[in-house]
């Protein structure tokens, strides 16, 4: 199996083919993380909520538990801070909620913005590159079957005839040639019928 064309102009597009959809893949892929890293930024004040939730918590806390100790009112003051110190651990959970629903919306933008871009231009540049690997591997293998040279000769006749005025016509002309079974002929013919694929007889 060839992955490249054996004619330089042929294999030098398809290089240069291959590695613009590269290139556009990789870019698709930065761009996308960029992204995710500006979005995640929505998630600093969820962050700054909740590091503030549970230290405001923990300072209720400990202070409720300090109140606990003054005789008489301790009871009755501990109570109120606890409600305070939960209060703020609410505070804290929706700091953690924040964080999460931001971090699910970067992750949902960023498939997206990865697999789109990425099925397009697989879906432009993957066919015609398999296409063309098929279309080589079978003419190779015609060409070096029993007759094939004959067949390609034929393909090169029914073809486009730009490729035929470049080459001095034989007495009767090509068809004529090929109907004759002129080997040099028929090899000159096979020879154009893989140039135009890409290949070398």
């Amino acid at each position: 199996m060839r992955l490249y064309a054996q004619t330089p102009a042929r294999r030098n597009r398809q290089v240069l083919v291959d590695l613009i959809a590269l290139a556009l893949i990789a870019v698709a892929v930065w761009a996308a993380l960029v992204v995710r890293e500006t979005i995640m930024l929505l998630a600093e004040p969820g962050r700054k909520v909740e590091s503030s939730g549970d230290r405001l918590a923990e300072e209720l806390g400990n202070a409720g538990d300090a109140a606990s100790d003054i005789p008489l009112i301790g009871g009755v003051l501990k109570k109120p801070l606890e409600s305070a110190a939960d209060a703020s651990s609410g505070f804290a959970d929706a700091g953690v909620s924040l964080q999460e629903t931001v971090s699910q919306i970067a992750d949902v933008v960023t498939t997206a913005l990865i697999v789109v871009p990425v099925f397009v231009v697989l879906l432009l540049w993957l066919p015609p590159r398999l296409l063309w690997i098929r279309r080589s591997s079978t003419l190779r293998r015609l060409a070096e079957a029993p007759g094939g040279a004959d067949l390609l000769a034929l393909r090169a006749l029914t073809g486009s005839p730009g490729a035929l005025a470049k080459l001095p016509v034989p007495p009767g002309g090509w068809a004529d040639a090929w109907r004759q079974g002129d080997r040099q002929a028929i090899t000159d013919l096979s020879a154009i019928a893989l140039k135009r694929i890409g290949l070398r007889p």
